[in-house]
């Protein structure tokens, strides 16, 4: 489904948390101590930018424009690349594979997108850990989904969203069969995470570790 909103629906229950926890706040300090002092003004700021934060997290980034490039693999991500790496991938392909990890904060937009056009062939959830994303065995060791694409060519990526330290839920509802469009929602990670993407060897990489991506719009690799 195409994503038309400016917030994710997964924000409503945070962001209706987060105002009444404020509200409570600010009516039981007033209550406490009546009298206005710096101290209450400090509280109002902190609650403020908390209050702009979390909804800031979960804005959907309806301006951006996807352009479809042939063989390309878009970043399913906004991001910092974090590793690029050959690899012994043993859950799916048993093969060795080109590993790309973004390492999303929370300050990122935390859709995910799908990376090129295809047909999820494979989906699997993993409960585990909560190790910090940049730990190399986050990748396995932490809850994460791993799902297979694979285009009309036969080619096939793994993408995994993987949780972080921060991060408690991962949002993904695809199964075998679906079909994945270009730059539109694969899914989210809520709060600071993580996600790798396996390519073929012979994949030409287009970014280095350290590079910002910007989901649906980063070119990460060029497929042969």
């Amino acid at each position: 489904m195409k994503i038309h909103k400016r917030l994710h629906e997964e924000g409503t229950v945070a962001i209706l948390i987060t105002l009444a926890v404020i509200a409570v706040t600010v009516l039981l300090v007033n209550w406490l101590w009546p009298s206005q002092t710096v101290w209450h003004y400090l509280l109002y700021a902190f609650e403020l930018v908390v209050l702009v934060l979390t909804v800031r997290f979960f804005r959907v980034p309806i301006w951006r424009k996807t352009t479809i490039e042939e063989n390309a693999v878009l970043s399913p991500a906004d991001g910092i690349v974090a590793a690029n790496e050959e690899v012994l991938e043993d859950e799916y392909f048993h093969e060795k594979r080109r590993q790309l990890s973004i390492f999303m904060s929370i300050y990122d937009v935390h859709i995910n997108f799908f990376p090129f056009d295809g047909e999820v062939t494979y989906y699997k959830y993993h409960p585990g850990k909560f190790l910090l994303a940049f730990n190399p065995k986050s990748s396995t060791d932490n809850e994460h989904n791993t799902i297979i694409l694979k285009d009309t060519k036969g080619r096939e990526i793994l993408v995994r969203q993987i949780a972080g330290f921060v991060a408690r839920r991962i949002v993904c509802a695809l199964e075998p069969g679906d079909q994945a469009v270009v730059g539109e929602e694969l899914g989210m990670i809520r709060f600071g995470s993580r996600v790798d993407v396996f390519l073929p060897l012979d994949a030409e990489i287009k970014v280095k570790i350290g590079d910002k991506t910007t989901g649906k719009e980063t070119v990460l690799a060029i497929l042969k």
